[in-house]
């Protein structure tokens, strides 16, 4: 089904969840209708698609939390527009290539409980990551680290087991109070950090109420999982913003309401389908080959995303210092896909039966559905599995699937290829999911390691994204925009590449746009 036939099957398939969709939104348009927007309360609601799960950025690994994370605490890095570290918290220097000393700058290092961030806490957070004990699974990233040493209040030293040029890019998870650490503090529920925002509460978890510290007015986070009803409560006042998480007609409906202004920009968060290499059928080449060149990757892009994402070849996308432009991109070929299949030993007699595994966000499951039906015209028979996202997310972490569709958010730095890939990082020691074991790759990913020099790192770097195309323990799919709605009256919200929620820091709002809690 190429993209200029796609108006054909795929445009019906869409054309049924599309009418489904017009009855929501008529009902939408009703509901909305019927509001009543409150004055006079300074609480700015946005409504979030999941709940965060963990507010220890010591343990925190799903996008909602560390969204949220950033907010609480600060980072002794951060990235500029190439994802190379830049100082946050504080400036570094290299004294060898296996010591740096980072230097505490003046600003944000008032912690929210009162007391002041020294290099103290810097020690003894990445201290606790580095301790089994915690069950940080941050330790396997930062295992280069030998020892950290706090030299005054001001200054904090590194030891590392071997050289790495990216070394400080790896410092960005947020920093936590050693007084706390060592009494036990429960960080996952109270959070306290120096980061531009406090909670204020946590009444359910589905209710996060922030302050934002250098002006008191307040921002809650509120969980609404159903797209169609977070869209509802927008309209009514309920809430003031969204970000993301929405189906490209819904972002159409609010693009044409005059009480909503809508904002989109582009994204760089990896959306993929990843495969158990342990599996007899995902671990056989020509399958996941024949999948890769089943996929209509353009029609999906212009039909059901109408347009608001971009084709991925590769983790990192255009830009970035370690992208590989030379990637051959995987394209549509449902012929080959079925000759790989009939030379797997599958055919009309005897098709490829698979499950997929994916969250039961509506417009996730509709895209699963368009999957589906592709893969069915070249003989395979896919099998579709939704679940609510802790469900879901517990059994990609376990291991347990065939195939399952996610979205890499935030990455930065190419030490995301151990993390993800090396034969070492199989959970609880990374994130290598689908136990992709390749004596190749790990060669490429301890030589881009040890690599000194950047120019030649991003060579070998580039070379293992070629080895992970030819593999494909991954089928890159798409770099999905972001899309920020919000009522009018609510400016300075500057969308992120990778749709963290920063900008709340610096958002300002009328009052006679919010509404009572």
């Amino acid at each position: 089904m190429s993209l200029d036939h796609a108006p054909g099957r795929l445009a019906r398939l869409l054309q049924t969840g599309s009418r489904a969709l017009s009855l929501g939104l008529v009902l939408l348009a009703l509901l909305a209708g019927c509001g009543q927007e409150g004055r006079g309360n300074a609480t700015l609601r946005m409504a979030l698609a999941n709940a965060p799960r963990n507010l220890d950025p010591r343990l925190a690994t799903d996008a909602t939390s560390e969204r949220i994370n950033r907010l609480l605490y600060r980072r002794l890095v951060e990235f500029d527009v190439g994802s190379l570290p830049v100082p946050s918290l504080a400036a570094w220097e290299a004294l060898t290539p296996t010591r740096y000393r980072f230097t505490l700058g003046s600003q944000g290092r008032d912690f929210s409980d009162g007391t002041r961030l020294t290099s103290e806490d810097v020690a003894a957070t990445y201290g606790s990551i580095l301790d089994p004990v915690t069950a940080s699974p941050h330790r396997a990233l930062l295992g280069i680290i030998a020892e950290v040493l706090a030299d005054g209040p001001d200054a904090v030293e590194f030891l590392l087991r071997e050289a790495d040029p990216l070394f400080p890019a790896y410092l960005g998870i947020g920093i936590l109070p050693a007084r706390l650490l060592e009494a036990g503090h429960p960080f996952h529920q109270r959070p306290v950090g120096s980061g531009p925002f406090a909670l204020l509460d946590w009444p359910d978890p589905g209710r996060l109420r922030l302050t934002r510290r250098r002006d008191g007015r307040r921002v809650d986070l509120v969980t609404v999982k159903d797209p169609t009803v977070r869209v509802m409560k927008l309209l009514r006042g309920e809430v003031q913003m969204l970000q993301n998480d929405l189906s490209p007609e819904l972002i159409a409906y609010l693009e044409n309401s005059r009480q909503v202004q809508v904002t989109r920009g582009p994204g760089v968060n990896f959306s993929y389908l990843g495969f158990n290499m342990e599996d007899p059928d995902t671990a056989r080449p020509q399958v996941r080959r024949a999948l890769a060149h089943a996929i209509d990757r353009p029609a999906i892009l212009h039909y059901l995303f109408q347009g608001g994402g971009r084709a991925a070849d590769g983790l990192f996308p255009p830009g970035h210092w370690a992208a590989n432009p030379d990637l051959k991109s995987l394209a549509y070929d449902p012929e080959r896909a079925s000759g790989l299949l009939a030379a797997a030993g599958f055919g009309p007699d005897n098709p490829l039966q698979l499950t997929l595994k994916t969250s039961s966000d509506p417009f996730r499951v509709r895209l699963a559905t368009v999957l589906q039906a592709q893969l069915r015209a070249v003989g395979v028979d896919l099998r579709v599995q939704s679940y609510d996202w802790g469900t879901f997310f517990g059994d990609i972490q376990a291991g347990r699937f065939q195939v399952y569709g996610l979205t890499w958010v935030g990455i930065r730095t190419p030490d995301i290829f151990r993390y993800a890939f090396a034969s070492a990082a199989v959970p609880p020691n990374g994130a290598n999911r689908g136990r992709y074991r390749s004596p190749e790759a790990d060669r490429l990913i301890s030589a881009a390691r040890a690599e000194p020099d950047l120019r030649r790192q991003a060579v070998l770097y580039r070379e293992l994204a070629a080895l992970l195309i030819e593999d494909l323990p991954y089928i890159p799919l798409w770099y999905e925009d972001q899309v920020v709605a919000s009522r009018t009256g609510i400016s300075g919200y500057r969308l992120a590449p990778d749709g963290n929620y920063d900008a709340l820091d610096r958002v300002d709002w009328d009052h006679a746009v919010v509404s009572r809690p």
